[in-house]
C-alpha cells in the first residue's frame, strides 16, 4: 500500500517511504537531529481550535463525528496540498502520514481521514482513466 499511517516516533521502516508529518504542532523537546519524518504540513493537521475542541482545551470537547465532519471540512482548503500528495502516490512514491504520539487509536485521529481522502481521489482519478 502506497499510503501508510503511524505516530511520529513509532520506528523508521524501509516500507515506510517518505514519512511526512500531519500536525498543526511540532512535537515539543525534539531535537532537529532527532526528527522521524522528512516533511512537515502543518495545514494538514486540525485547525487549533479544533485541536483544542477535540482534547477539550478550554473549550467543551467534541466526539468523533463532530470531528470528522469538521476536519473534513477544513480539507476543503487544502486542496492543493493534498492533490500534491495523491500525485506522490499515483506516481508510485509510498508515503507514510504521521501524527502526534498522543494520538494513540488510529481510526479516530486525523491522519487516518487523509489517508481515506487521498485513497479516495487516487480511486477516482484511476477511474476515470480507465473509461
Amino acid at each position: 500500500m502506497p499510503i501508510r499511517t503511524k505516530q511520529w516516533n513509532e520506528p523508521i521502516e524501509a516500507a515506510d517511504g517518505t514519512r511526512i508529518l500531519i500536525s498543526r504542532y511540532r512535537p515539543r523537546g525534539v531535537a532537529k537531529s532527532d526528527e522521524t519524518w522528512a516533511e512537515w504540513y502543518a495545514d494538514l493537521g486540525p485547525s487549533k481550535e479544533l485541536h483544542a475542541a477535540a482534547y477539550g482545551k478550554g473549550v467543551m470537547p467534541v466526539n468523533w463525528a463532530v470531528y470528522r465532519a469538521s476536519y473534513l471540512r477544513e480539507m476543503k482548503g487544502q486542496q492543493e496540498l493534498i492533490a500534491q500528495l495523491v500525485q506522490r502516490v499515483r506516481n508510485g512514491e509510498t508515503i507514510t502520514l504521521l501524527c502526534s504520539s498522543a494520538c494513540t487509536r488510529e481510526s479516530r485521529c486525523h491522519r487516518s481521514l487523509l489517508k481515506e481522502l487521498i485513497d479516495a481521489k487516487v480511486a477516482q482519478d484511476s477511474s476515470a482513466s480507465a473509461t
